[in-house]
Order: structure tokens, then C-alpha cells, then sequence
């Protein structure tokens, strides 16, 4: 598998937010689908683990906004996604919530995108998406699975997480795969941070990124990637500020060329 580093980087510039943004359920293989049709080849997602060690993808750490978990498991059972295990979660409806359309679409294993990303030559960022007090587990999990499925594969995906002590499990697992640090600010350390964790780019809020900060990534030999970017405006401003890649909601909007 080749290695992933500032000068030999492999990813396109745009990317689809969990799929295909809003037009599909989130971080479900017709998500994933439907971003395709738009043209992208590159897509993020959000991957926890089931209560017996499964990695799956889903967003929030409760199962209320994107799933029928309320009305199938009842009032009395837990909400946190990560307390059952597969078989439950596999059963759940995760589509209805977005629209009559999608009824009935699953929720998806980590297993089931990333075949379906290999076999079709897409891109993924993985956002590595703890259950709380998992930190470490799920960092784990996640990076042994991308390393067992995409070892054959031409391009290997990308972990990222704001969790520091799941990425640096990510490391310590597989340390041949890519990594990027996720940020929401840009505290004093961000650069040493990224460096002790060993990541090849930082993935920020897009306005934190300015003529100075992305100065400051590219001396430490770290990629520039934004989340998340639904405006022309703010689009062309990255652009215009060499930024590398871009993550967006509206596949619709942005031709990913």
C-alpha cells in the first residue's frame, strides 16, 4: 500500500460530507451512492463501534435523529448507539427520518462502505467517531479494520478524528495509514499536536484557515483540508488560499473537479 505523505498526496480536492450531504441519509451506502452520481470520488464519513466491537457508521453518539431507535427498541432501552450490539443495529430504519424515499435504508457496517469504496476506486475519510469512554477501543477497532480492508487496495483511506487519544490508538495500530487531525479551533500547540500524532494534514473549520495558519501548516508539511463548506463564497476563498481539499454538503452545488 503506497504511503500517504505531504509531498506524494493522493486525494482529490472535494470532498462529500457523509455521502452526499443532505440530500440522502447520512453515512449510508445510498448516501455514499447518490454522492457518486454527482461525480465524487472522495467521501467523509463518521465510524463508532456496536456494543460487541462492529464498526458502523453513524454520527451522533444517541440513536433519536437518525434512526427509528426510539419506536423499535422502545422507551425503556438505552438511546447510545454504542450500548447494543449489531444485530440490533443493523435492523434499524435509518432513512425514514430524511425522507419517504429512503425508508427502510440501514444503517451500514464500516465493512459494507469500505468494500463498496474499494471495488468502486473511491476515496474515504474516516472520521474516527467515538461512543463516550471509548476513546481508545474505537481508535483501535476502526484502524485494524481499514488496514485489513483497503491492503490491497491503490490509495489507503484517511483517519481523522478531534479525539487525540483515539488517533493516536489509530497509530499505534496501524501506522502506515494516513492520518489527520480534526480541529474546531487552533489552539497554541495545533502544529506540535499534529506532529506528535504523526498526521500528514489538519481538517479545521474553513474559517480558521487564513494566508498565515495555512503558511503555518504547509512549513510543518501538513495538508489543509475544510469542513464544512456549503457556500461559493467561502469555496472560492479556500481556493484562492491553495487549501487541499475541501469537505462539502452540497454535492449538488460544487462540481469535484
Amino acid at each position: 500500500m503506497p504511503v500517504v505523505t505531504f509531498d506524494h498526496w493522493p486525494y482529490p480536492r472535494w470532498i462529500a460530507h457523509r455521502g452526499a450531504g443532505n440530500l440522502a441519509p447520512e453515512n449510508t451506502l445510498t448516501a455514499f451512492r447518490l454522492g457518486a452520481s454527482h461525480g465524487y470520488r472522495m467521501f467523509e464519513c463518521d465510524v463508532k463501534l456496536s456494543a460487541d466491537g462492529v464498526p458502523f457508521l453513524m454520527h451522533d453518539a444517541t440513536l433519536q435523529r437518525t434512526t427509528d431507535g426510539p419506536t423499535r427498541l422502545g422507551s425503556e432501552a438505552s438511546m447510545v448507539g454504542g450500548d447494543h450490539p449489531w444485530g440490533t443495529l443493523s435492523q434499524l430504519d435509518a432513512g425514514s427520518w430524511h425522507s419517504r424515499h429512503y425508508a427502510g435504508e440501514p444503517l451500514p457496517s464500516f465493512e459494507n462502505i469500505a468494500r463498496y469504496c474499494v471495488q468502486n476506486g473511491h476515496f474515504l475519510d474516516i472520521e474516527i467517531k467515538p461512543t463516550p469512554g471509548l476513546l481508545r477501543q474505537t481508535g483501535e477497532a476502526v484502524a485494524r479494520e481499514a488496514a485489513r480492508l483497503w491492503q490491497s487496495a491503490a490509495v489507503p483511506p484517511l483517519l481523522t478524528s478531534f479525539k487525540l487519544d483515539a488517533l493516536a490508538a489509530a497509530r499505534d495500530v496501524a501506522p502506515h495509514l494516513p492520518r489527520g487531525l480534526l480541529l474546531a479551533t487552533l489552539p497554541k500547540d495545533w502544529l506540535e499536536t499534529a506532529a506528535e500524532l504523526g498526521c500528514v494534514a489538519v481538517i479545521c473549520d474553513h474559517a480558521l484557515w487564513t494566508k498565515a495558519s495555512v503558511a503555518q501548516a504547509r512549513s510543518a508539511r501538513l495538508r489543509t483540508l475544510s469542513y464544512t463548506v456549503n457556500d461559493e463564497w467561502a469555496a472560492q476563498r479556500l481556493l484562492d488560499l491553495g487549501t487541499d481539499a475541501i469537505i462539502t454538503d452540497r454535492v449538488d452545488l460544487f462540481t469535484p473537479v
